[in-house]
């Protein structure tokens, strides 16, 4: 279970910090996380994939110190509040339509709608939803495009429940499941999260390549 923290330490999290956030809130404050990531504008710098790995890494009891998580609360709260996170995204999208982002001065989320916007119109609506969910920012930015684009209702919420079951149980099983093999993996730590940010920016670095392929294709021929 997850053991409890002096009051101290909850005012002096870091948000930007996996390891903090969950010494100061637990499996709550992964829920809290994954449903602002998901489902606010707000929410887009939070380290979804990060939180989500190390979680699942401490549930393991083979990091050193005294933060033990229970794997099935955890599984619990992260699908909870990606789930959750995402369907009131999309809710708020069809009600505010493009107001919401149109509001918004950040250059990293305006660039996140473009690419939302390609993963749309090139995958479709399925695929792109659940590619979306490895894709930080982007998937802050879809939910709620999807829903000023008026994606029919059964079409999302089927699609984002997929990607969202995959991308929060499978991020914390697999931080489990690699703190289970590796002793002392916390050692570690701060590299595999680097090569989980990575890894989950491949997707998107792929769009830009193949997006850049095919418009300089289009100007050989013209």
């Amino acid at each position: 279970m997850t053991q409890p923290i002096p009051v101290a330490s909850q005012l002096a999290v870091n948000v930007l910090d996996a390891h903090s956030l969950l010494a100061a809130f637990g499996v709550l404050g992964v829920a809290a996380v994954m449903f602002a990531e998901t489902g606010l504008l707000i929410g887009f710098f939070l380290p979804g994939d990060s939180l989500l790995f190390t979680a699942g890494l401490l549930c393991t009891g083979s990091a050193e110190g005294s933060l033990h998580l229970s794997l099935g609360p955890l599984l619990v709260a992260a699908a909870a509040g990606a789930l959750a996170g995402a369907q009131c995204g999309y809710l708020l999208g069809r009600k505010a339509g493009g107001a919401l982002l149109a509001r918004s001065r950040s250059r990293r989320l305006h660039e996140g709608v473009k690419h939302a916007e390609e993963l749309l119109e090139r995958y479709g609506y399925a695929k792109a939803i659940v590619l979306a969910r490895f894709v930080p920012v982007v998937r802050t930015v879809l939910n709620p495009m999807a829903g000023a684009l008026e994606v029919p209702v059964r079409t999302f919420t089927l699609w984002q429940v997929v990607g969202g079951l995959l991308w929060s149980v499978g991020l914390t099983l697999a931080g489990y499941a690699l703190g289970s093999s590796i002793p002392n993996v916390d050692h570690y730590l701060l590299p595999l999260v680097a090569l989980i940010v990575a890894v989950s920016l491949l997707p998107l670095v792929a769009e830009v390549y193949r997006g850049r392929r095919a418009a300089r294709s289009t100007e050989e021929r013209g």
